[in-house]
């Protein structure tokens, strides 16, 4: 039978994979969850422990937790166990730790999801375009989701600025060259006006995705992206018009274009 922290002998739980302290802080801190827990590795047990005191203490991004020593008497765990904890968290954009400052709750962003799609997504490059088309088409649901309010928020206004990069995208188009940035500047510009913070980050993640992925496609350009560059101004004018319905058309025109060429790709066995 294993020390407990390395002194005296283990209570039986540890047996589970973390001791009765930490045991006692979650079940103060997550009330209900050590079932669903019981063999969970103590390094989950603590970052469970740490997201729930940023949830009680309803601390925002940027807000600074306890010492290290503070945080180890707070959710009942080592050192270790913390510091473990703190790292994994960190990777998440969960927490983050300013060497010399202290450690604060991180952006929360959606970063880490991100580099796993865009990884996932190139490791299948070669065998299927699957995972890319599966990103597009989740992109298309969020734009065809968002419409009532873009072209309820739009309707009316002139919006210059995306006018700009719908003729720049156009004209990309027509000299056979790739208009990414732009595409995604124009996207998030119709965004802008909602109040949805969480569908801003998750359209900006998927188009961070498709933009780290395409190029390692190596796709020839397509002269079906010119009806794409020109699906964007008619997606505009629709917005500004305030009619979901064109709206929705447009966005179809969008995104077949690509869709069709990542049909072509893929596998009959896939």
């Amino acid at each position: 039978m294993s020390t407990q922290e390395g002194v005296g002998m283990a209570a039986p739980t540890e047996r589970k994979g973390y001791t009765d302290r930490e045991m006692q802080a979650l079940a103060r801190l997550q009330p209900g969850a050590l079932p669903q827990t019981a063999m969970r590795s103590r390094c989950d047990v603590t970052m469970d422990a740490i997201k729930s005191y940023i949830l009680k203490e309803r601390l925002q991004p940027g807000d600074p937790l306890p010492t290290e020593t503070e945080l180890c008497d707070e959710v009942g765990a080592s050192r270790s166990s913390v510091r473990e904890a703190v790292r994994k968290l960190e990777a998440l954009n969960i927490v983050k730790v300013e060497h010399g400052k202290g450690t604060f709750v991180g952006s929360l962003s959606l970063d880490p999801m991100v580099e796993t799609l865009a990884f996932r997504s190139m490791v299948s490059v070669g065998k299927n375009f699957t995972d890319l088309q599966d990103v597009v088409e989740l992109r298309r649901f969020l734009d065809l989701g968002c419409a009532d309010e873009v072209c309820a928020r739009f309707k009316g206004t002139q919006q210059p600025e995306l006018r700009a990069l719908a003729d720049s995208m156009i004209e990309a188009a027509d000299n056979g060259e790739d208009f990414l940035h732009a595409d995604i500047a124009f996207h998030m510009g119709l965004l802008q006006p909602l109040d949805n913070t969480v569908a801003k980050q998750m359209v900006r993640s998927l188009w961070l995705v498709h933009m780290a992925v395409l190029p390692q496609l190596g796709l020839a350009p397509s002269e079906k992206m010119l009806d794409t560059a020109e699906a964007h101004r008619r997606m505009l004018a629709a917005a500004v018009e305030g009619n979901p319905h064109m709206y929705r058309e447009a966005v179809g025109q969008h995104y077949q274009p690509i869709e069709s060429i990542l049909r072509e790709h893929i596998k009959p066995n896939n």
